[in-house]
């Protein structure tokens, strides 16, 4: 049997659990970066059809949304890979995504036939915010830099 220790108000779980969260946490921010590293470097490949793209499903001044969203998707999901500045990494993404899930998934815009493939990126998003969010309440874990410098 386990036990749980309190130190201080705060609860600490057996040694092994932790490892294990810390190696969770690792594996989460490395997924989630796979999803906007290589958003953001295709951004700068192809500039000029991402800004478009955005044209064409309204976005207003598409060229600084599309520069803006190049910068957060790159140095956000650089930021979450190495676990530095997690948090806020992760809050900037997790926005980023709800915001442009409105603009680009507004599956109940489209025509019935439309809608299911938007609807399924929509849900997609969310999820993803929603994991974002748990790295800005708990951190990026031990295997992280912001853990070297204290503040994991």
């Amino acid at each position: 049997m386990t036990t749980t220790t309190h130190t201080a108000g705060r609860a600490y779980a057996p040694s092994s659990t932790v490892a294990l969260q810390d190696t969770l946490a690792l594996v989460g921010r490395l997924l989630l970066a796979y999803m906007f590293i290589p958003a953001g470097f295709g951004k700068i490949a192809g500039f000029a059809g991402t800004v478009g793209y955005a044209t064409s499903a309204g976005l207003p001044l598409p060229e600084v949304g599309v520069a803006i969203a190049l910068v957060i998707e790159l140095f956000g999901g650089l930021a979450l890979l190495f676990g530095i500045g997690t948090r806020w990494a992760a809050l900037a993404l997790a926005v980023f995504t709800a915001v442009a899930s409105f603009f680009f998934h507004n599956y109940w815009a489209l025509p019935a036939e439309q809608q299911m493939m938007q609807q399924l990126m929509f849900g997609k998003n969310l999820a993803i915010v929603g994991g974002l969010l748990a790295f800005v309440t708990f951190g990026a874990g031990r295997f992280s830099v912001d853990a070297k410098l204290g503040k994991a």
